[in-house]
């Protein structure tokens, strides 16, 4: 007899994590429309027109994360590669003619009249769900290259595709991403070795390759050298938080996000933000982030199996990467690069996914 596809939690789970995340959508949905609402009425004729979508985004997620949340995580492992190939398929029809969507010299997207969705996003979980499994299922060959190497070619693969669109941030995530996870199987030093100086190699090497990342370089190093090309996006980043102060301007009194800033409502939107909301409202919004990682961690380390404990560190990994390095983008720490804020910045397929694989993680911590 086939067991129910849908299982009632042994237990209650992490419910502060889904309260966190909940909030964490809707407080995006507002920072959303205070950011892109002067550009919606501009642009579109419609002040609504991406907190609208933002929205719609949001109860997709919410009806994704609650299902995730009842589908038992066990049964994901035969997901595993139906998935990863799913995901290589839709890295690759980036690159058809008519099917992939471009935007701003880069092709990243694909379209299905007027939807569109991002793969990279979603190859990003579909590496943490195949590498999870594959060592949970070769728990004892994950000390050897050999053990390794499906999760190395899959990762690169992935990496090869998504720095072809290009898209320098998310190659940078999927990579870091696949160090980790291979660390966390429990691997010997020498192969771990073997993975992290190509990887440490290869990315001077990319930079280099493209003649504008080295512009974005040089713009990271001294933005006021550019200020009207290169250099632009970080100076109005640097002075949106400035501006901010201690406790900010007041919500929907940002002035950088009437042109001034690109991107506010989405790689940006971190700076609009600390410009509404001021340093403090920044630390109350890091300390919610830093609240979901240790949450995710903590069931992480709670878990029974191997796959659950990888699965969970992946999740935790994707959400946590990201959150960082897109603060270290909008505060100058590092060169600018297009990343989105998780649950925050302005995107479906980011928010949806993203909501998606907190349900998982929510799982995983009733049944450990």
């Amino acid at each position: 007899m086939n067991k129910p596809l849908f299982v009632r939690p042994s237990k209650a789970g992490d419910i502060p994590l889904l309260v966190c995340v909940i909030g964490m959508s809707v407080f995006g949905c507002i920072m959303i429309y205070s950011a892109s609402s002067y550009v919606g009425e501009v642009q579109y004729g419609d002040s609504f027109y991406f907190v609208s979508k933002q929205i719609a985004g949001v109860v997709i997620g919410l009806l994704a994360m609650s299902a995730a949340a009842f589908i038992p995580y066990t049964k994901l492992i035969k997901l595993k590669i139906p998935l990863a190939i799913i995901a290589l398929v839709a890295l690759a029809l980036v690159f058809v003619p008519g099917v992939g969507v471009t935007n701003y010299g880069a092709t990243r997207w694909i379209g299905f009249g007027a939807f569109t969705i991002q793969p990279s996003e979603i190859a990003k979980y579909a590496f943490v769900l195949f590498a999870a499994a594959h060592f949970a299922e070769n728990y004892n060959n994950a000390r050897s290259i050999k053990g390794v190497a499906p999760v190395l070619a899959l990762g690169i693969a992935y990496c090869v595709l998504i720095i072809a669109e290009p898209n320098m941030s998310i190659t940078m995530c999927v990579g870091l991403l696949m160090l980790v996870m291979v660390f966390l199987s429990g691997t010997n030093l020498k192969t771990f070795a073997f993975m992290l100086v190509p990887c440490i190699i290869a990315v001077p090497v990319l930079i280099a390759l493209e003649p504008y990342r080295l512009q974005r370089l040089s713009a990271f190093i001294d933005p006021w050298a550019s200020p009207r090309d290169e250099g632009y996006q970080l100076i109005q980043s640097l002075y949106a938080l400035g501006n901010g102060g201690w406790f900010g301007v007041g919500l929907f009194n940002s002035t950088q996000k009437y042109r001034f800033l690109p991107f506010a409502e989405s790689d940006f939107i971190m700076s609009v933000m600390g410009e509404e909301l001021g340093f403090v409202g920044l630390l109350i919004f890091f300390a919610v982030c830093f609240f979901i990682i240790w949450r995710g961690i903590a069931i992480a380390r709670r878990c029974r199996d191997p796959f659950g404990y990888l699965l969970a560190a992946g999740i935790t990994l994707v959400y946590g990467i990201q959150v960082v390095v897109n603060a270290l983008v909008v505060s100058g720490t590092i060169p600018p690069t297009g990343l989105p804020l998780p649950l925050v910045s302005s995107g479906n397929t980011s928010l949806i996914i993203t909501m998606a694989s907190m349900g998982v993680l929510y799982n995983v911590s009733t049944n450990n």
